[in-house]
């Protein structure tokens, strides 16, 4: 049963985000006990219509964050870190920031948290962990973070799974790659080509020979809960994605077709330094150890994902 009870208490970090948000919402069909600590207060008001407890607080203060759960007296059953940013400065001109968020806000966490009643902690790691190594990227290959941001989620990744083998944490972390769907920031790759196409204007790319791997953020907030309430899957690092590539000129023209406007300047906008062109996951473990696999289509997802930027015309 892929549920939590009526007495679960749950804790996101990162509640207020993209992905968190619609976490939240799940977890609030299960469960009223649903905290959610983020750095900002921009959806804070909307999570007290909903009965989310909201704190706003810093994860790489420690002491400020261990003063707001033993203040609050705080006990969590499973906690969802969501925490940090997407960012890929290098380190010189300011990743240090980077790692702070993401790996010392991670261990500050660890620390703070009521371990013995904690029965499941969900780590997101990244895609970005495996650097240029070869598709499908596959759990087992070494992590080739060449990024702070892909290093800082290595690290974290290492971390909880150094906890759990050693000291019986019951961390998993999960390994996103291209998360789509309603909400997400207007700055991220899809909305800014649904937008633009939704306004008929014209817009830069690259030339799209990247392939990538696109997964509904339901399925994914599916693969998080499934992960939490699994005994199976401690101590794991696991991929959530499609498992199918498919070129960002292929999705773009798609986008293109689906709304039936928008102008594409392929080639306008340069490849990343040291992207890498071949990114998709082999989604095999997500079966075996999790029993999940995605069940929305690009189509459907692209289609949800359209009428909800429409809707903000």
């Amino acid at each position: 049963m892929n549920t939590f009870t009526s007495t679960d208490r749950i804790l996101i970090i990162g509640g207020t985000g993209f992905i968190g948000r619609h976490l939240t919402g799940r977890c609030l069909k299960d469960t009223p006990y649903v905290t959610c600590i983020s750095l900002g207060n921009e959806h804070g008001k909307n999570f007290s219509k909903q009965n989310v407890e909201f704190i706003q607080a810093d994860i790489t203060n420690k002491e400020q964050l261990r003063l707001t759960l033993t203040l609050s007296n705080k006990h969590f059953d499973y906690v969802f870190n969501l925490g940090g940013y997407i960012d890929h400065t290098p380190y010189l001109k300011g990743g240090r920031r980077l790692i702070e968020s993401h790996f010392i806000g991670l261990m500050n966490l660890v620390d703070c948290l009521d371990k013995e009643r904690l029965k499941g902690f969900v780590q997101i790691g990244s895609s970005d962990e495996y650097g240029n190594a070869p598709a499908p990227q596959k759990e087992t290959m070494r992590e080739m973070p060449i990024s702070p941001y892909s290093l800082s989620k290595a690290a974290a990744s290492q971390f909880i799974q150094m906890l759990s083998h050693t000291e019986g944490f019951p961390g998993v972390v999960l390994r996103f790659f291209l998360v789509y769907g309603p909400g997400q920031d207007d700055k991220r790759f899809l909305p800014q080509i649904i937008k633009a196409c939704l306004k008929n204007e014209e817009f830069k790319t690259s030339e799209g020979a990247q392939l990538r791997d696109f997964c509904y953020v339901e399925d994914v907030v599916d693969a998080m809960i499934m992960a939490a309430l699994s005994g199976e899957a401690k101590g794991h690092v696991i991929n959530i994605a499609s498992g199918v590539p498919l070129s960002i000129r292929k999705v773009v023209q798609k986008v293109v077709t689906m709304i039936g406007g928008g102008k594409p300047l392929w080639g306008s906008h340069p490849y990343r330094e040291g992207e890498n062109m071949e990114l998709y996951a082999d989604i095999s473990l997500a079966k075996k150890l999790l029993g999940w696999k995605p069940q929305t289509s690009l189509e459907d997802g692209l289609k949800k994902t359209i009428n909800y930027y429409r809707s903000k015309l």
